[in-house]
């Protein structure tokens, strides 16, 4: 009996301690866990997470703006396809080239753009001197047989002279009455070259052009190349063609006829973007600017 009572005091006090020893691990991991959350927020002075705090709502906000706010929320906004463009301007067009592959004119012809007909297109035909665009013929024999304004762009290329550019634009294009006067298409400087020696080149072409067309060309660029490169008062004599990309009003202050607001445009018979261009002004101004019209003076013969 007395060794039942030991062997019991004995089972019974080994019970206690386990049960003591489970108790203090837990204690003890309750206080590990305290410490080191406690350290967490110790490691660093208050200081530090109010800024951490900071730059975390910084970073949130830019990016909002950025997306959804700023410019480049425009084109944010015409990729997944809730597109805004400009308000007030009614007559829109569309510039290709063979980027936009083979067109479907059938389906473009009905095109509408915030309600309203895509009245001109613009295209692609030479580059440099040598260069002509693989789509040119068809986009250009099609726009004028949809019933389009037409219009043609001859993209610059600092490898090879202004003169070479121009004769190789002129054997390549054959414009007629109804077509917007030609376009140079200007969005970079020859870094070998000063910025006169540059308007020269660049006036060069545009006279050799305007002599055999009786209409001054059509300038594209950038609003900022060409308050830099081009601010040449007599560049303020030609017709300006504004590329200016998710904005609601163009910077350029100065004068312009077309402007490029965005190159993420949609349309029916095209396949994937393309840049959406507006006239500053009527229908009638738009066919007034063309070759032959009462407002370019006279007509011209085309040289076969």
């Amino acid at each position: 009996m007395a060794n039942k009572q030991a062997t019991y005091n004995k089972r019974g006090s080994t019970k206690r301690a386990s049960t003591s020893r489970r108790t203090s691990a837990r204690r003890g991991s309750r206080n590990r866990r305290a410490k080191r959350s406690s350290g967490l927020w110790g490691r660093y002075p208050r200081w530090a997470w109010w800024i951490g705090g900071i730059a975390v709502v910084t970073v949130y906000v830019f990016l909002f703006y950025h997306f959804f706010v700023g410019p480049t929320g425009f084109r944010w906004r015409a990729l997944y396809g809730d597109a805004e463009y400009p308000e007030g301007y009614e007559i829109h067009g569309i510039d290709i080239s063979h980027y936009q592959e083979k067109i479907d004119w059938e389906q473009l012809k009905n095109a509408m753009i915030k309600g309203c007909p895509v009245r001109f297109v613009i295209i692609k035909s030479t580059e440099g001197s040598s260069r002509l665009d693989e789509n040119f013929r068809e986009n250009f024999n099609q726009a004028r047989d949809y019933g389009f304004i037409r219009g043609v762009y001859h993209f610059w290329s600092n490898k090879s002279s202004a003169r070479d550019q121009a004769y190789y634009f002129l054997e390549q294009v054959h414009l007629t009455d109804g077509d917007l006067p030609p376009v140079l298409d200007i969005e970079h400087k020859p870094a070998d070259r000063d910025v006169e020696d540059f308007q020269r080149d660049v006036l060069t072409w545009l006279h050799i052009v305007e002599d055999r067309y009786h209409v001054k060309p059509i300038i594209y660029t950038y609003y900022k190349f060409k308050e830099q490169y081009l601010s040449a008062p007599v560049f303020d004599d030609y017709p300006y063609w504004i590329a200016h990309y998710y904005v609601n009003k163009v910077q350029y202050k100065g004068k312009w006829k077309f402007w490029q607001h965005t190159d993420a445009g949609k349309l029916p018979g095209i396949k994937g973007y393309v840049d959406f261009n507006i006239y500053n002004g009527s229908y009638y101004d738009l066919k007034q600017l063309c070759i032959g019209s009462n407002n370019n003076e006279k007509k011209f013969e085309e040289d076969e």
